[in-house]
């Protein structure tokens, strides 16, 4: 035996670097065959080879730039957005604060409905108005129902609320145990220190595995070039959320960090007429989500899975409960906290 093999190499035990070039690399060698192949690559079929350069793909893992690759990249997206958009963008890499852990709170018993924190967060996060993608899903639910498969989030009446439903919201719940995070092949979403999940638009392959993985229905995927309008444009900007996207990479809540990371709310809150949504910092004990976790009625949406969402229901003490001893709406899936 080679002396050599018996020493261990500096980079033993370490974890390899990925890059989406090692990753195809691995999956070429393992594919076997033509078949395997196409499985390995089907992943890029959405790739846009008219936005392609080598700049881009050679682009290294968001943890592992240096600031002044962070500005380079910066400054060639202000370029693109400028192009496209006719509008310089204030776009910035915001980092997230120590001692800051963000959770999100919100009253079944004051949501009506009316979706306006829907609208306000695709204007906010510059979504694709055509085709529409949303990140904030408003499920019409049966009054008294556990069934979550009876939510419509295609309701149209002419008032809200309606009297025989309540109405649940669902967007991104910024999981402690993200399931999305664990099946990403190439790390292009992970969970930053204050909780929130971000995803790298350039680092992402489209592979899809994340929505499939995501039990809140919470993840987008660009099956076509998003398209806004240009005086629709949102020139505030941050590289890990609302800058603009492209076609083949997912997208989704990112608890409006370009906001939130500098003091200001989530535009979905600010937008609610009837304040059915709270936001703060739950290692603040006088914040107030952590009053309403500890004095509140709280639920979790589908706690058997695990996830330990960040994203919380709540209803006052005082609810009215139903035949069975229990408040009325319930979270299917969920129990007290």
């Amino acid at each position: 035996m080679n002396p050599a093999d018996q020493q261990p190499t500096e980079e033993c035990g370490k974890r390899d670097k990925l890059s989406r070039r090692s990753f195809l690399r691995g999956s070429l060698g393992a594919a076997g065959g033509v078949a395997a192949l196409g499985a390995a690559l089907s992943p890029l079929r959405f790739l846009d080879t008219e936005d392609f350069t080598i700049e881009k793909f050679l682009q290294k893992h968001y943890k592992e730039m240096t600031p002044e690759d962070m500005e380079a990249v910066l400054d060639r997206i202000r370029v693109e957005v400028e192009q496209r958009y006719a509008v310089r963008p204030e776009l910035r890499d915001i980092k997230a604060n120590d001692g800051v852990e963000f959770v999100y709170a919100l009253h079944l018993g004051r949501c009506i409905g009316c979706r306006r924190c829907v609208h306000a967060c695709a204007q906010e996060n510059n979504t694709s108005r055509s085709p529409e993608i949303q990140y904030i899903r408003v499920l019409e639910m049966p009054r008294g129902s556990i069934d979550l498969e009876q939510g419509r989030h295609d309701y149209d009446h002419p008032t809200v609320p309606d009297p025989d439903h309540y109405y649940m919201p669902v967007q991104c719940h910024q999981c402690a145990n993200p399931p999305c995070v664990k099946v990403c092949p190439v790390e292009a979403t992970w969970k930053e220190q204050d909780g929130i999940v971000v995803i790298d638009y350039d680092w992402c392959i489209g592979c899809r595995y994340c929505e499939a993985a995501c039990p809140y229905w919470a993840r987008r995927f660009n099956y076509a070039e998003p398209q806004i309008p240009r005086d629709k444009i949102n020139p505030d900007m941050a590289y890990l959320s609302n800058r603009p996207r492209k076609k083949g990479v997912m997208e989704k809540c990112h608890f409006c960090l370009q906001r939130t990371r500098e003091g200001r709310m989530p535009a979905c809150l600010e937008v609610c007429p009837v304040g059915a949504r709270k936001f703060g910092n739950v290692l603040d004990p006088e914040s107030e989500v952590s009053q309403i976790l500890r004095n509140k009625h709280v639920f979790v949406l589908k706690q058997e899975v695990g996830t330990l969402p960040r994203f919380f229901y709540y209803f006052d003490e005082d609810y009215p409960r139903n035949e069975h001893g229990m408040s009325s709406p319930v979270i299917p899936g969920g129990d007290h906290a």
